[in-house]
């Protein structure tokens, strides 16, 4: 891989990826800032999408067709679902769906995407590389696995909603933006990834943890990708 495009939501999560680039140039294009840098002598173009689905969608198209990337991966935080999970635990998924996404009134369950299909696959290769290099940080104190990841528009609060999103689609952890990057990608034939180290879990006040937590993962997620490149 030559080029890999790196898609965060929020500035958090930019930060911490961005200590890990080198000799970087910065670009602004649609009102957005791409930060092109090496790391490990790969280029790496990073940028920060805003929340939800529609921004992280957009973003991917941008760096698919401005900078033709070889891959992109997005990374940042999530919510538990699975409650084996804890703050700081990184899930890397094998595959993702839009847990909000709803034509079942049409006689198709929820979650599928007319064209596209309902859970959308990581790439292989990738998955098991960046699991590899997790499992290899010598860090103890937090655990890596690989699973389902949930997407929607919603940053979920509700613990009914957290048992129903992860009954239905037996999702270890939920955020906004993974599986309309993994849309982009399946639909142009690029190569794709999420990894998501978790903040916090839906518990009713859980944005207070949110809030509180959100660096300790961007941090963890950093040092996943670092390893991974190296």
């Amino acid at each position: 891989m030559k080029n890999i495009g790196i898609i965060v939501a929020m500035k958090e999560e930019l930060i911490e990826i961005a200590k890990e680039l080198e000799d970087v140039k910065t670009e602004q294009k649609f009102n957005l800032k791409f930060l092109n840098g090496k790391m490990s002598n790969k280029n790496i173009i990073l940028v920060e999408s805003g929340v939800g689905k529609v921004n992280a969608s957009r973003v991917a198209q941008i760096l698919i067709d401005n900078y033709k990337v070889d891959a992109i991966l997005n990374v940042g935080a999530a919510g538990a679902l699975d409650s084996s999970l804890n703050i700081g635990d990184i899930v890397i998924a094998e595959k993702l769906i839009q847990h909000d996404f709803d034509i079942t009134a049409f006689n198709h369950h929820k979650g599928y995407i007319t064209g596209v299909g309902d859970y959308i696959e990581c790439d292989k290769g990738l998955v098991k590389d960046i699991l590899n290099s997790a499992i290899n940080i010598k860090d103890s104190t937090f655990k890596v696995e690989k699973g389902i990841i949930a997407t929607g528009d919603i940053f979920c609060t509700d613990i009914n909603m957290k048992d129903k999103i992860y009954t239905k689609f037996n999702a270890k952890c939920v955020e906004m933006e993974g599986a309309a990057i993994a849309q982009v990608c399946y639909l142009d034939k690029i190569p794709f990834v999420v990894i998501r180290s978790i903040s916090d879990s839906p518990n009713g006040n859980n944005s207070i943890t949110f809030d509180k937590f959100v660096k300790l993962a961007s941090e963890r997620c950093a040092n996943v990708l670092k390893g991974f490149l190296r």
